[in-house]
């Protein structure tokens, strides 16, 4: 299956470090929007979208690329975001790229995310948040939901 992931990871490295998490069980290429090729995305089997959640958002760089994209009749994708704090239930920091995808052609399958460490802001002055994060309990869940994606049983964590 061929994958390819566009990540944007700006930080600390949290979200490259779940990004080739998920590409090890993929066996995927992690590109970042700048060097991504929309022609290897739509000859993808599947595509993987992911970034650090910036004032509840989800990278400009990354939503910006993906806005760029054609519409097109595309594959299977899936998103990912790495976060200092938690996203609210009913509107997860995912849903506005997921629903970018979909008008794209994508079919999305799945949306993970995991807390990371945040320095950002007011968090800078004590040295940061979710100092030791994503741990090896956020990167087995990474793991386990590539195992999912690859076994084509589409859910998100």
């Amino acid at each position: 299956m061929k994958t390819v992931i566009v990540c944007v990871s700006v930080s600390h490295g949290n979200t490259r470090r779940v990004a080739d998490t998920i590409a090890g069980v993929l066996g995927a290429r992690v590109v970042s929007p700048e060097d991504a090729d929309p022609a290897e995305l739509a000859a993808a089997d599947l595509v993987g979208f992911g970034s650090g959640v910036f004032h509840g958002r989800m990278h400009r760089r990354l939503t910006g690329f993906a806005g760029r994209l054609p519409v097109a009749c595309r594959g299977r994708a899936f998103v990912f975001a790495t976060s200092g704090l938690p996203g609210f239930p009913p509107a997860p920091f995912t849903r506005p790229l997921v629903r970018l995808l979909e008008g794209k052609g994508f079919e999305v399958e799945g949306a993970f995310s995991c807390r990371a460490f945040d320095t950002w802001g007011p968090f800078r002055l004590v040295g940061g948040i979710r100092r030791n994060r994503p741990g090896p309990d956020d990167l087995a869940a990474a793991r386990a939901f590539a195992e999912r994606l690859r076994a084509g049983r589409p859910g998100g964590a």
